[in-house]
């Protein structure tokens, strides 16, 4: 009996261990400063090999921090003692406190063979929380402030930033200069643009501010990449002073495993072309222009280019490099060029073939393959080439290479012009004299005309000027405008993405229609729309006023904003115009 009862307790020790779950939600410690990131381990281990997760880790509420970075790791073994399967999956999660105190840490859920698993909740102490301000303060009260949107981008991805400055005194907005770039080995720094925006009164505080850079930056390695600051000078009479803007952290996410053979580091989207540059036939030992181009957007400034790969067939040299690139949504579009010397080895038929090329495309999360390119050539030798030509060609080039080759100062090329006769030419004498003669009877005539005018005008009566009101009518008449052809070069501009140029006709537009009214001004204009339109008129004049200055001056320009911003041109000038 007793055997029998210990029999019993080993099978049930045995099924036990056979189909055990563990699940825990750890924290690195329990007490935290403000600067320290909160580091939690999920760590879930499956003991059996009929065990099914039927859902993800699910997490809990974690509203009161910022998720700055997140990872996993799957790791599944034998176990030689009991031959069971035993599968760890662990994940990390670095998380950034938004306020300090006793913060609770709920339970991670997962169902498994129908059956839910939790963790144990906890709670952990935030001590002082950073406060991180918009700016590094200077003593004029001015401040720089680095935006960054999206934080969170893979390796070589770029990421827009947005350098403005603010102030108490609007003034000091005018004295910032001198901007200098971030610079570090771990990122890429390529400017868009160093056009000042508008100065907007409603700044964060109330505090008037102004953007004063627009930047990409291209994060060249995964994990947490820190920006460095952006630095400026305010400048006065008395000295200048150096400000400093925030620092920001991007979480930059390792690009997926599985890369191609040709993958190094070019990330977006892209297309490769080669091309033979020379315009002579290819002839052995005589160089060629081969010309490999790279286009697309993405990290294209950066991106290591495909080269033309070795080859017993011919001899290939370093290249000059030629870029067309501008910034663009994405990343840097446009092309880049890399033009090498080939010299053919050998006579026939020769395939000149790039290195193998491949990127990751982060709109579709997935490495794209365009393998090689080949640029099949025929090379003739020094024989064919002379057969080839015919004789004017042969002629041509003996009398070339002699001049190019002999040095002689009998021979110039002086020699070979052909002398005019020196003899007396009547008909140019002539052509000259009824030149002159035609010349003297406009001349004539034109007098004549002008002494008529005067007779006319003596003889006409002067006319009554009017009063001042319809003086101003005539002159309202004078400056009608057709706001039709500006709507119609308005599309024209947005569907061919000159924005440059369409808010500049906007302006001209505008400047058009004030003078209708005589007004000089946008507040003086808005003023006049008030006491003889409406007030519902004049403010929406100043508020699409705004809106133009918001889409002019936005970092990214979207189609479907332009669409909008004319619709509301339109509507509203064609309602005021005369």
């Amino acid at each position: 009996m007793q055997n029998r009862f210990i029999y019993i307790l080993f099978i049930l020790a045995s099924v036990i261990s056979y189909g055990q779950v563990n699940l825990s939600l750890e924290s690195d410690k329990n007490d935290y400063s403000g600067k320290e990131p909160v580091n939690l381990t999920i760590v879930l281990e499956l003991n059996g090999s009929d065990l099914v997760q039927q859902t993800g880790l699910q997490l809990p509420d974690l509203s009161k921090f910022n998720i700055i970075g997140s990872g996993s790791v799957t790791n599944t073994f034998i176990d030689p003692a009991t031959n069971t399967l035993i599968t760890q999956k662990i994940s990390r999660i670095a998380l950034e406190p938004k306020k300090k105190g006793k913060i609770k840490i709920g339970s991670v859920l997962v169902t498994i063979n129908n059956k839910i698993y939790k963790t144990e909740p906890f709670d952990v102490l935030i001590k002082d929380v950073e406060k991180k301000p918009i700016a590094s303060n200077t003593l004029n009260d001015v401040y720089l402030n680095m935006e960054i949107e999206d934080r969170e981008v893979y390796q070589d991805q770029p990421t827009i930033a947005v350098l403005r400055v603010y102030s108490k005194n609007m003034d000091n907005l005018r004295k910032v200069k001198n901007i200098r770039l971030p610079e570090q080995d771990n990122i890429n720094v390529h400017p868009v643009s160093f056009v000042k925006s508008e100065i907007d009164p409603s700044g964060y505080g109330n505090m008037p501010s102004q953007v004063l850079a627009v930047f990409m930056v291209f994060p060249n390695e995964a994990g947490y990449v820190e920006v460095p600051s952006v630095s400026a000078s305010v400048s006065s009479f008395a000295n200048k002073n150096k400000i400093v803007s925030n620092k920001v952290k991007l979480n930059v996410r390792k690009l997926p495993e599985g890369s191609p053979e040709g993958f190094k580091n070019a990330v977006g989207n892209f297309n490769v072309s080669v091309y033979n540059a020379s315009k002579e036939k290819p002839e052995i030992k005589k160089p060629l222009n081969v010309v490999i181009k790279v286009s697309g957007e993405g990290n294209l400034s950066d991106m290591e280019l495909p080269k033309i790969a070795a080859s017993p067939d011919y001899d290939v040299f370093a290249p000059k490099i030629t870029s067309k690139v501008s910034p663009g949504t994405t990343g840097i579009k446009g092309e880049i060029s890399a033009n090498y010397v080939v010299i053919p080895k050998k006579a026939g038929a020769i395939a000149i073939k790039t290195e193998q090329f491949a990127f990751f495309n982060p709109a579709s999360k997935e490495y794209v393959d365009l393998g090689q390119e080949t640029l099949a050539l025929n090379a003739f030798s020094h024989e064919q080439i002379l057969e080839s030509r015919s004789t004017v060609e042969k002629v041509n080039e003996y009398t070339n290479s002699f001049l190019e080759t002999v040095d002689t100062p009998v021979l110039k090329t002086t020699s070979l012009k052909v002398k005019e006769k020196s003899r007396f030419h009547w008909n140019i004498l002539l052509t000259n004299i009824f030149i002159l003669l035609g010349l003297f009877i406009a001349y004539l005539l034109f007098k004549t005309w002008q002494k008529k005018r005067t007779l006319v005008k003596e003889n006409v009566e002067p006319k009554s000027l009017g009063s001042v009101a319809e003086t101003e009518k005539e002159i309202r008449e004078k400056l009608t405008t057709d706001v039709n052809d500006y709507f119609s070069y308005l599309e024209n501009l947005k569907d061919n993405r000159d924005y440059q140029k369409f808010f500049e006709t906007l302006d001209e537009l505008d400047l058009d229609i004030r003078k209708q009214y005589l007004q000089t001004s946008s507040e003086d204009f808005a003023t006049y729309l008030e006491s003889h339109k409406s007030a519902s008129i004049a403010d929406e004049y100043r508020s699409l006023l705004q809106r133009i200055q918001l889409v002019k001056y936005s970092p990214v320009q979207s189609s479907e904003s332009m669409d909008e911003l004319l619709i509301a041109v339109v509507n509203f000038y064609s309602q005021i115009s005369k």
